[in-house]
């Protein structure tokens, strides 16, 4: 048993899942592909955080403080034709690189956590996720 000032050696982690719905097809498959036709889904998109230290009240970072992200995902990509508003094809896996380039970009230098990792999810059955390395 631990004395009650020690604590076991390890990681904290937290995550924070968001969702939005949006359209895509993928014209780089054969044109009998299902996804080379316009279709959409009900996107849930995962944060994942860490730190090397808590931040008061003993947090890695506050939930509400990743409202940037939320409020981005809302207004760029949220009922959108994702082809029209994303600088890469709308794959999972690119849409997972992509969100965490600007997650790091626009929310990271204002939390104390950092990034570990987002993961993208088009259906309850599959999902991307993108590991920031260094994490």
């Amino acid at each position: 048993m631990n004395a009650p000032d020690s604590h076991p050696q390890g990681t904290l982690t937290i995550g924070r899942r968001f969702t939005f719905e949006a359209g895509h097809r993928l014209p780089g498959l054969p044109v009998e592909h299902k996804c080379s036709r316009q279709h959409g889904h009900s996107y849930e998109v995962e944060v994942i955080l860490t730190a090397d230290r808590l931040v008061p009240p003993g947090f890695i970072t506050d939930f509400a403080d990743l409202a940037p992200f939320k409020e981005f995902l809302d207004e760029e990509l949220d009922h959108r034709n994702l082809h029209e508003v994303l600088p890469v094809e709308p794959t999972s896996e690119l849409l997972a690189r992509y969100l965490a380039e600007w997650f790091i970009g626009h929310v990271e230098p204002h939390i104390p956590g950092r990034l570990q990792a987002v993961k993208v999810s088009e259906t309850a059955r599959s999902w991307a996720r993108f590991d920031v390395e260094g994490t």
